[in-house]
């Protein structure tokens, strides 16, 4: 372990909207949600540093108990928004225009474009690591144009679900396997 510490950004809305929407075209059941202690586990083993998690919510009412309760177990500081407009977004924004001063290393979960002039400044120290995860295939154009920026696949290299999504990928030809689809 270094001295230097990564903070992870989750974007809960985007992912559960793209799993949900884009990828299984449904509301997920419970078994096809992502096991999220396994961000965390994955960059502090991948970056090999202490890694703070921060899971950002939209709340309108209340509080989801037993989610925020989850979340805190598995080592996530929960920030519970409200608000008008897209809380989760301007907090995301501000958090890592706040990181900027600091040396810390930022990855962040989600593919939203709204977030790439933050990474892009993030990513001016060529000391700093920045980092995305999610589904690589609906990343934004804006965020695939990021230079130095390394991806993080959630299903993939991340291995966060126990299940095998149906998700539509582009394969290297070195990692075809026709065993796969026969």
């Amino acid at each position: 372990m270094t001295d230097r510490r990564t903070y992870l950004l989750v974007d809960g809305e985007n992912i559960d909207a793209t799993l949900g929407g884009s990828i299984l075209g449904r509301r997920p059941r419970p078994e096809e949600r992502p096991r999220w202690n396994q961000p965390l586990a994955f960059m502090q083993r991948t970056w090999g540093q202490s890694t703070r998690g921060l899971f950002f919510l939209a709340v309108d009412g209340e509080i989801p108990v037993p989610f925020v309760q989850a979340l805190t177990t598995l080592g996530y500081q929960p920030i519970m928004l409200s608000g008008e407009g897209k809380v989760v977004d301007i907090a995301i924004q501000r958090t890592a225009e706040a990181l900027v001063d600091r040396s810390d290393d930022v990855v962040l979960l989600s593919h939203d474009r709204d977030f790439a002039p933050q990474l892009a400044r993030l990513r001016e120290d060529a000391q700093r690591r920045v980092g995305l995860m999610g589904f690589r295939e609906f990343l934004s154009s804006e965020l695939r144009a990021l230079e130095g920026v390394e991806f993080f696949d959630l299903e993939h290299d991340v291995e966060a679900f126990t299940i095998e999504l149906p998700r539509l990928r582009v394969i290297a030809i070195e990692e075809f396997d026709p065993l796969e689809f026969l």
